[in-house]
Order: structure tokens, then C-alpha cells, then sequence
């Protein structure tokens, strides 16, 4: 097994980073959020609030006023998961904050014969790849190998190219979500 890092090493490159990170999300869930208040409040039936992500949006904003791009792209299966329509109900606020989230259906991601593992790309050069689970994070691998940046390079363009941007896919996705 590779040499994995806390997920805490992102704070740092969320800082340090120049123009680009870039996300791919293909797990059915979460256990992060699975087990935040945020999440529970929702499943219970009492609807989705942003409160308790105010230093995580100020710092979408801070990035957004600096030039940079955070962007991802949500695999998602059909129905959604539970957590995956979570996901789709809280994607509005980090958008508003100024992050570009898209969405692309798990068949489709399947054919593009995309990886079923989530990463952060930065700058296209530094690869953030995460090991999970069944949802649960174990750590990350930082990969800088320039083949393998440049496989992640590919997933993205082809992930980015096929993605729906939200309010799109949003008005697929049945109303009870």
C-alpha cells in the first residue's frame, strides 16, 4: 500500500496552489458527511441549511476574488444515493460561493471508462488521490509522477467535457430529491 497522508495536507494546498483545483467525486457516500448534524437535520426531514459551512464557503469566495478555480465533477448514480442527493441539495451554496460543480451520471462516467476513485488535481500538477473505504476515508496519496498527473489530466477533460452543470442535471433528477 502507498505512503498516505491525512486529508489535512489539503488545507495546505487549497492555500498554496496557482490557478486550478480540480475534483472528481465517485463514491456512492460519505461517511463524513453521513455523520455531521448538517446531514442528520436533512435526513430526518428538515431540510438542507448551509449553517456550519460559513469558513468553508469564505474560503470558495476568497479563491473565486483571487482568480483561482475550484471545480468538480459529481459521479452520480440513477436513483441517487441517499448521500448523493444530499450532496445534489447542499450544491447551490458552494456554487453561489463560487465553486463550478457538474455532475455526470455513474453510466456515463462507466463508459468514459472513468476511475472509481475521487481526486483533487492541482495545477495539473500535483494529484491528490484518495483512498476510501466503503465511504470512508482512509488518506491520500500525493502523486507527482508526471504520467501519472497526466492520466489525471485526461479523466478530467473527459469528466469536465461530459458533465452537466448543476441547475442542468438538477432538472433531471426526480423533485423529491
Amino acid at each position: 500500500m502507498p505512503e498516505l497522508v491525512n486529508t489535512a495536507v489539503l488545507n495546505e494546498l487549497f492555500e498554496t496552489f496557482e490557478h486550478t483545483a480540480w475534483r472528481l467525486e465517485t463514491q456512492r457516500g460519505y461517511e463524513s458527511d453521513r455523520q455531521s448534524d448538517r446531514y442528520q437535520r436533512w435526513a430526518r426531514g428538515d431540510g438542507y441549511s448551509a449553517e456550519g459551512r460559513e469558513k468553508f464557503l469564505d474560503g470558495r469566495r476568497a479563491l473565486a476574488k483571487q482568480g483561482k478555480r475550484v471545480e468538480r465533477v459529481r459521479v452520480v448514480d440513477d436513483p441517487p444515493t441517499e448521500n448523493q442527493r444530499y450532496l445534489l441539495v447542499g450544491a447551490p451554496s458552494t456554487i453561489a460561493a463560487g465553486e463550478d460543480i457538474r455532475h455526470l451520471w455513474r453510466a456515463d462516467a462507466d463508459r468514459l471508462a472513468l476511475p472509481n476513485a475521487d481526486f483533487w488535481l492541482f495545477d495539473s500538477r500535483t494529484l491528490a488521490l484518495f483512498h476510501h473505504e466503503e465511504g470512508r476515508t482512509l488518506g491520500l496519496e500525493l502523486i507527482t509522477d508526471p504520467a501519472e498527473v497526466l492520466k489525471a489530466c485526461q479523466v478530467r477533460d473527459a469528466a469536465w467535457h461530459f458533465a452537466v452543470p448543476y441547475e442542468e442535471f438538477a432538472a433531471r433528477v426526480p423533485s423529491d430529491v
